[in-house]
C-alpha cells in the first residue's frame, strides 16, 4: 500500500472496529424501534417518550458525541503523544472530576426546569388531556442519563486515543439491549399496576445509560488508568478542554436548536408526525453508523496526533482519503434507503399497531433524510481535522449555516410538504454545511489533492447510480432482505473493478506495521 493510504488505512481499520459494534447497537436500536412502534405505534404516549427522551438526548449530542467528547479526546491525545501515557491519565482524572461536578449540577437543574423545556418544546401537546403532564415525568425519569452518557464519552476518548475502538462503541450495543429488555419487562409491570406503560420504557433508557458508563471502566483499569478525584479547575489541560470546547458548545448549540426547531414544528403537523421523523431518523442510524461514528471517532485521534507533530502533508492525505473512505460508504446508503423507503419500513417497523399509513408517512421522511447522507458524511470527516487543528469555531459556523438553510426551507414549504419539509430542509441544511466546511478547510489547508479526490468522487458516484438501478429494477419482485445484499455485493464489485482503493480501505483487514 502506498504510503499517502497508510495513515488512511489506520483510520479505515479503527472505523471498522467502531463500525462493527456500531452496527451491532444500531441494529438493537432498530428491535427498540420495532419494540415501541409494536406496542405504542405512533400514538400520543410514544409522540411524549419521543420529545422527553430527546430533552436528555440533545445535551448529550452536545456533551457527549460532540463537544466534550472531541475536545477531551484531541487534548489526551496530544499529552499522550508529547509527554506520556502517565500524564495523559491525570489529565484524564482532572477532567473526569471537573466535568463531572459540572453535568451532575446541570443534571439538578434540568429535574427543576423540566416543566419549562417540555413547554417550550412541545406547547401543543397541552391540547391533549394528560400529554403533557407524562412528557415531564419522562423527561424527569431520563434526564440522569445525560451524567452517566458524559461520563462514558470521557472513557470512550481515552479507549479510542489508547488504540481501542471497538469495545467502547459496544456499549451502546448494551445500552439499547437494557432498554430492550428492561422497557419490555416493565411495560407489563406498569400494565398491571394501571400507570402508562411508556414510563417503563423511560426506566430502561436511565439504567442503560448507567450500564454503558460502566462497562468501560474495566478496560482502563487494565492499561493502568485508575481514577483519582484531582479538583484542579486551574490545570492547563482541563483550560485547553474548556477553550476547546467553547465554539464546539456554540455550533452543537446550533444542531440542537435545530432539532428543538424540527420538533417544534413536526407538533404543529398532526397526531403522529413527531413519531414518523422519528421511526425514519432511527432507520438513519444504521447508515450512519457506517461512516459517521467509527470515521469521526477513528479521524480524530490519528489527525491530533498529526496536528501535534507538525506534519501537514500526512494530514492532509489523511483527510482527502478518509473523505473518499466515507463518501464510499455514504453515497451507496443514501441511494438505497431513498429507493427503498417504503419496502424497509414496512418490513421493520409495520407490526402491531404500526399501520400502513404510518408507513407510507415514514417511508416519506426516510426519503428525504437519505438525500443528506453524503453531505453528512463529508461534515464527519472535517469536523475531526478542524478540531485536531484547534479551528474550532469554523464548525461552529457551519452549523449556524445549516440551521438557517434548515429554518428558511422549512417555514416557507410546511403548508405545503407538511411533516416532509422537516426532513427535506435537515438535508439542505447538511448540504450547505458540507459546501461551507470543505471550502474553508481548502482554504485553510493549501495544497490539498482536489483533482484526484475528484475523479476518484465521480466513480463512486457513477457507481451508486449504477447499483441504483438495480435496486429499481428489483424493489417490486425481490423481497427487500435479499435485495440490500445483493445490491451492496454489485457496488462493491465495480468498486473492485473500477476503483478507488479508498472504496475498499473500509473492508480490508489492516496488516500490522
Amino acid at each position: 500500500m502506498s504510503k499517502s493510504l497508510g495513515s488512511a488505512s489506520k483510520v479505515a481499520s479503527g472505523a471498522r472496529s467502531v463500525t462493527v459494534a456500531v452496527i451491532i447497537s444500531r441494529l438493537l436500536g432498530l428491535i427498540r424501534e420495532q419494540v415501541l412502534a409494536g406496542f405504542f405505534g405512533a400514538s400520543w404516549q410514544m409522540d411524549a417518550f419521543v420529545v422527553a427522551y430527546r430533552i436528555p438526548n440533545l445535551l448529550r449530542d452536545l456533551f457527549a458525541e460532540g463537544a466534550l467528547g472531541m475536545a477531551f479526546t484531541k487534548v489526551f491525545s496530544s499529552y499522550q503523544e508529547l509527554y506520556g501515557r502517565k500524564k495523559a491519565f491525570e489529565v484524564a482524572s482532572e477532567a473526569l472530576t471537573s466535568l463531572g461536578l459540572l453535568i451532575l449540577g446541570l443534571v439538578v437543574v434540568g429535574e427543576i426546569l423540566a416543566p419549562g423545556l417540555v413547554k417550550l418544546l412541545a406547547p401543543e401537546f397541552k391540547s391533549v388531556p394528560g400529554k403533557f403532564e407524562l412528557t415531564v415525568t419522562l423527561t424527569r425519569i431520563m434526564w440522569p442519563f445525560l451524567f452517566f452518557i458524559s461520563l462514558a464519552a470521557i472513557l470512550a476518548g481515552m479507549l479510542n486515543s489508547l488504540g481501542v475502538f471497538f469495545w467502547p462503541a459496544l456499549s451502546s450495543a448494551l445500552f439499547n439491549l437494557f432498554t430492550i429488555l428492561g422497557g419490555v419487562s416493565l411495560y407489563f409491570l406498569f400494565r398491571a399496576v394501571g400507570q402508562p406503560e411508556i414510563l417503563g420504557m423511560g426506566l430502561a433508557v436511565l439504567g442503560g445509560g448507567l450500564l454503558q458508563a460502566a462497562f468501560q471502566g474495566p478496560f482502563l483499569k487494565r492499561r493502568g488508568f485508575s481514577f483519582a478525584f484531582r479538583l484542579r479547575p486551574q490545570s492547563p489541560a482541563l483550560k485547553e478542554i474548556f477553550l476547546l470546547m467553547g465554539p464546539a458548545v456554540l455550533g452543537l448549540s446550533a444542531v440542537q436548536i435545530n432539532v428543538f426547531i424540527n420538533t417544534y414544528f413536526a407538533t404543529s403537523c398532526g397526531p403522529g408526525a413527531v413519531s414518523w421523523l422519528a421511526y425514519a431518523f432511527r432507520l438513519m442510524y444504521v447508515p450512519l453508523g457506517l461512516f459517521g461514528v467509527g470515521l469521526s471517532l477513528a479521524l480524530l485521534p490519528e489527525t491530533s496526533r498529526q496536528a501535534a507533530r507538525r506534519d501537514f502533508k500526512a494530514l492532509k492525505h489523511t483527510y482527502i482519503s478518509s473523505l473518499l473512505v466515507g463518501l464510499s460508504l455514504s453515497l451507496p446508503s443514501a441511494v438505497g434507503l431513498a429507493l427503498l423507503a417504503r419496502p424497509i419500513v414496512a418490513l421493520i417497523f409495520e407490526h402491531g399497531k404500526f399501520s400502513p399509513q404510518d408507513t407510507l408517512n415514514t417511508a416519506q421522511a426516510l426519503f428525504f433524510f437519505a438525500l443528506g447522507l453524503p453531505s453528512y458524511s463529508v461534515s464527519k470527516a472535517t469536523v475531526p481535522v478542524f478540531y485536531a487543528l484547534g479551528h474550532t469555531l469554523i464548525p461552529a459556523l457551519g452549523s449556524f449555516l445549516a440551521v438557517g438553510i434548515n429554518v428558511l426551507f422549512v417555514v416557507l414549504t410546511l403548508p405545503y410538504l407538511n411533516f416532509k419539509a422537516i426532513a427535506l430542509g435537515t438535508s439542505l441544511g447538511l448540504l450547505g454545511q458540507s459546501i461551507f466546511l470543505l471550502g474553508l478547510f481548502s482554504y485553510k489547508i493549501r495544497g490539498l489533492p482536489f483533482k484526484i479526490f475528484f475523479f476518484r468522487l465521480f466513480k463512486l458516484v457513477l457507481e451508486a447510480g449504477l447499483m441504483g438501478g438495480i435496486a429499481l429494477l428489483g424493489r417490486e419482485w425481490v423481497p427487500v432482505y435479499l435485495l440490500i445484499p445483493l445490491c451492496a455485493l454489485f457496488y462493491l464489485a465495480l468498486i473492485k473493478l473500477w476503483g478507488p482503493e479508498e472504496g475498499l480501505l473500509f473492508w480490508k483487514r489492516r496488516r500490522s506495521q
